[in-house]
């Protein structure tokens, strides 16, 4: 079995097998971050912040935990279904294209953990930074958390087997056309996968770029979860604020 559609991030994020291989992030440091990412942009008590791509919702449940009025927005069904059993008063999620603005405007918008740079069309990049400044109020702040891919490229590894849940998981790792590509294989109750993460290689210098072309603002770089400074050869995320 071949799971492969054009738009490869709306067949693979929809399968549970993304999620069991990405388990085993560290919800301790996202939490970390966000503490320090909301005080750091000194974002008002009840502030409403939108975790724009949001998966299950691990950033918007500890954000909504700390105070906050959020709203998840993801393109993934079964992801929104899933994150739907935490909603309360103050915390909601919807399906929701990123490209597109959200028809609320909020005190910040989150897009984090490289959960941009997916699109064949690249005018959906440019489109999701305009979207994101229409979503934000008149003292609100844009995120964006992107990998740093020249530290990526420099340190890729081209192939390995992670194992979870007894699933023996190939990743071949290759830049290819301005893109980093992971191939994923591995066989599952008799049946072979095959899917595909294309990510748009996207420098601090191509990011500038199109916010210059979304007339917005880059206020501040950070290279680590930390908010330590950005170093383009040894920060391992690209993490910028801007409005």
């Amino acid at each position: 079995m071949t799971k492969q559609t054009k738009q490869w991030y709306a067949s693979w994020f929809d399968t549970p097998f993304y999620h069991i291989l990405y388990k085993d992030r560290d919800h301790a440091e996202a939490e970390r971050f966000m503490f320090s990412l909301t005080e750091y942009l000194n974002i008002p008590e009840q502030g409403k912040i939108l975790d724009l791509a949001c998966g299950k919702g691990r950033h918007a449940i500890y954000l909504n935990s700390i105070g906050y009025d959020v709203i998840g927005a993801d393109l993934s069904e079964n992801s929104i279904q899933h994150a739907k059993q935490f909603e309360n008063d103050t915390l909601h999620f919807k399906v929701h294209n990123m490209c597109k603005p959200f028809g609320e405007t909020f005190d910040a918008v989150f897009n984090l953990f490289t959960s941009f740079g997916y699109f064949d069309d690249e005018a959906n990049n440019l489109a999701t930074i305009k979207a994101i400044k229409a979503n934000l109020n008149n003292t609100g702040f844009g995120v964006i958390d992107f990998m740093n891919t020249e530290y990526v490229i420099e340190n890729l590894v081209p192939e390995d087997i992670k194992s979870v849940n007894g699933i023996d998981f190939l990743q071949q790792r290759r830049v290819e056309n301005g893109y980093i590509i992971k191939d994923i294989s591995f066989t599952f109750e008799g049946e072979n996968y095959q899917f595909q993460e294309r990510v748009r290689a996207f420098s601090l210098k191509d990011f500038e770029g199109l916010f210059k072309q979304a007339d917005v603002y880059l206020l501040d770089v950070f290279g680590d979860y930390k908010l330590s400074k950005f170093h383009n050869k040894t920060s391992e995320r690209l993490i910028m604020i801007f409005k």
